[in-house]
C-alpha cells in the first residue's frame, strides 16, 4: 500500500492507493486562512500539521499497516520559518501572501528581472519563497535571525513525519527564484546578493527520493506500519500532473478549483521572452528530464460561484427543492448557443499570461433580452476563453498542447467539459481518480520503492475516463467569439484602470 497526502491552502487530503492504484482510504480535514493586513496571508501552520495527521489517521484506518511508502504533495510557495526541533515558530507566509512589492523591485534593480528568470526559471514576484524570506529579513530580523531554517509544507510535513535531514524537493526549489534550474542546486549569486544564510535553506534532493523511515511513536498513532519509508514529494500542480499521467510533452492538465491552473510539460528548460514576458514559471517536474509550468486564471471556479451567489438566489431555492446542485441546476438552463454576452473574469485582476492586478471585470455586450443565463453562460464561456489564451500562448513559448485531462470541480460538469473541448479546440479527458495530486504523491513513494520506473508504467497506471470532442459546428461558432474576446484586454485595459481607482479626484 501507498500514502500519498495533498497539503492544500485550505484543506488537506489523504488517500490510501494499492500498487496497481486503486483507492483504498480517504479523509479530508479543512483549515483556514489569516489575514491580518491587506495583501497579507498566514497560516498557523502546526494546525495545518494537527490536521494533517487527522486526514492520515482515518485514511489508513484500515490498510495503515500495509503502508510501504508515503509522500506528499503541497501548495505552492508557502514559508515557515522553524526552530531546530522543527517547530513553527511564526505563521506560514501563503503563496497568496503579496507583502513583498517592495523587495521584487528591490531585486529587480539589483540583478535584473531577466537575469533571475534566466537562472531561476522565476522572475520576481511577491508569491516567491525567495522574496517572502528576503521580507522577513528586512522587515522582522529579530525572526531572521532565530530561524534554524525556512521550509515550504514539503519539507515541514516530511520533517514532522519523521525524515533525517530537512530536505527541499527540486520542484519547491525550483518555485523559490534562488534555485538553479540547470545546475540543480541554491544560486550563490542570488543568495550572495542579499547576504542569504544557505545554511538556512534545506538539501535540495529529486522528488521521489526516500529520505527517512517513519517516526516510530508517530507510526503508531496514526496506525502506519513502523517500517514505512519517506519519500520526497512535489509541488501540487506536478505532482497533479503525474496522477493524471502528463509525463509527454503535448499533454497538459487543467485543474478547476476555486483558481484553475493549466500546466503543461517539456523535456528542455523553457527561458526564452515568450516565458517571461508571460510570467510563466519553468520549473522541475517531479518526474526526471521534465519541466513544467503553468498558466492561471485566478478566478476560475470562484467567479461562477460569485456569480450563483449574487445573482440566482431563486435557483438556489429552486435547486435544493429538488435535492440538487444549484450549478447543475443552472447549467441544465444555459443557451445552447454562444451566449450573445462576454464576460472578463478579471475580478481579482487577470491571471497569466498579463498577470495585470490592476485589471477588473465586465460583461459586455448586455440588451434588454440578456437574463441571468445567458451571464452564467458567457461566465463558463469566459474561463474557456482564458485557458485557450493561455494553451496559444503557451505553443508561442515552443510549448504545445494537443491532449488535455481535467481534474477538480469543473471535471464534474459534462457540459462544461464539452463546452472546453469546443472552446479549446482539442480533446478534454477526464480521469477516473479525480484527487490527482494525492494520486501523484502515492505514484512518487512507489517510484521511490522501485514500483514504477518507466512513464509507460506510470501512463498505465492513470486510468482514463470519458473523453469529449471538439464538435465541429461549435467549434467553429467559438473560433469567431474568440477572436473577438482576444482582442478585449487591450481595449478594456486603459478604461479599467480608470473604473478601478478608489479615489475618485484621480478620475479626471
Amino acid at each position: 500500500m501507498l500514502l500519498g497526502i495533498d497539503v492544500g491552502t485550505t484543506g488537506a487530503k489523504a488517500m490510501v492507493y494499492t500498487e496497481e492504484g486503486e483507492a483504498r482510504g480517504y479523509a479530508f480535514r479543512e483549515y483556514g486562512i489569516v489575514y491580518t493586513k491587506e495583501g497579507y496571508a498566514c497560516q498557523d501552520a502546526e494546525h495545518v500539521w494537527s490536521r494533517t495527521k487527522e486526514a492520515i489517521r482515518e485514511a489508513v484506518r484500515e490498510e495503515g499497516r500495509h503502508i510501504r511508502c508515503i509522500s506528499i504533495s503541497v501548495q505552492g510557495d508557502a514559508v515557515i520559518p522553524v526552530d531546530c526541533n522543527r517547530a513553527a515558530i511564526g505563521y506560514a507566509q501563503l503563496g497568496m501572501d503579496y507583502r513583498g512589492t517592495e523587495e521584487v523591485q528591490i531585486c529587480e534593480s539589483r540583478l535584473g528581472a531577466e537575469k533571475i528568470f534566466a537562472r531561476t526559471g522565476m522572475r520576481p514576484h511577491p508569491m516567491n519563497t525567495f522574496i517572502k524570506i528576503l521580507w522577513m529579513k528586512r522587515h522582522d530580523r529579530r525572526l531572521y535571525e532565530k530561524t534554524y531554517k525556512f521550509v515550504t509544507y514539503a519539507d515541514f510535513i516530511m520533517g514532522k513525519l519523521g525524515s533525517g535531514d530537512i530536505v527541499i524537493d527540486y520542484t519547491m526549489a525550483a518555485r523559490t527564484q534562488a534555485f538553479d534550474l540547470c545546475e540543480k542546486r541554491w544560486s550563490e549569486d542570488i543568495l550572495g546578493a542579499f547576504d542569504i544564510d544557505q545554511g538556512k535553506l534545506g538539501t535540495p534532493v529529486p522528488s521521489g527520493t526516500v529520505v527517512g523511515t517513519i517516526n516510530r511513536a508517530l507510526a503508531e498513532e496514526l496506525g502506519i506500519s513502523r517500517g514505512a519509508l519517506l519519500a520526497a514529494g512535489g509541488h501540487d500542480q506536478t505532482c497533479a500532473a503525474a496522477g493524471a499521467g502528463i509525463t509527454e510533452e503535448g499533454m497538459a492538465l487543467d485543474s478547476h478549483g476555486t483558481a484553475e491552473v493549466l500546466t503543461a510539460v517539456s523535456r528542455q528548460p523553457k527561458l526564452g521572452k515568450v516565458m517571461f514576458d508571460s510570467f510563466y514559471p519553468c520549473y522541475n517536474h517531479v518526474f526526471p528530464g521534465r519541466y513544467a509550468t503553468f498558466g492561471l486564471n485566478h478566478t476560475g471556479g470562484a467567479l461562477l460561484k460569485w456569480f450563483v451567489e449574487e445573482y440566482c438566489r431563486e435557483d438556489t431555492r429552486l435547486a435544493k427543492e429538488q435535492g440538487i446542485q444549484v450549478y447543475d441546476y443552472i447549467i441544465g438552463r444555459l443557451p445552447q448557443p454562444p451566449s450573445h454576452v462576454m464576460v472578463l473574469p478579471y475580478l481579482n485582476g487577470s491571471g497569466t499570461p498579463h498577470c495585470d492586478l490592476k485589471m477588473r471585470g465586465g460583461i459586455l455586450g448586455l440588451t434588454m433580452a440578456t437574463g441571468r443565463y445567458d451571464i452564467a453562460k458567457a461566465v463558463m464561456e469566459s474561463l474557456c476563453f482564458e485557458m485557450r489564451l493561455n494553451m496559444e500562448r503557451m505553443e508561442q513559448a515552443g510549448i504545445p498542447i494537443r491532449d488535455i485531462r481535467c481534474a477538480g470541480g469543473g471535471a464534474r460538469s459534462a457540459a462544461g467539459l464539452q463546452l472546453k473541448a469546443d472552446i479549446m479546440g482539442v480533446p478534454v479527458t477526464t480521469l477516473k481518480v479525480r484527487e490527482a495530486a494525492c494520486f501523484g504523491a502515492a505514484i512518487l513513494a512507489g517510484r521511490a520503492i522501485g514500483l514504477y520506473g518507466s512513464m509507460e508504467e506510470i501512463q498505465r497506471l492513470v486510468r482514463t475516463d470519458i473523453t469529449y470532442k471538439p464538435e465541429e459546428v461549435s467549434r467553429i461558432m467559438y473560433d469567431e467569439r474568440y477572436r473577438v474576446y482576444r482582442g478585449l484586454y487591450d481595449v478594456m485595459k486603459p478604461v479599467m484602470s480608470r473604473v478601478g481607482k478608489k479615489d475618485a479626484e484621480n478620475i479626471t
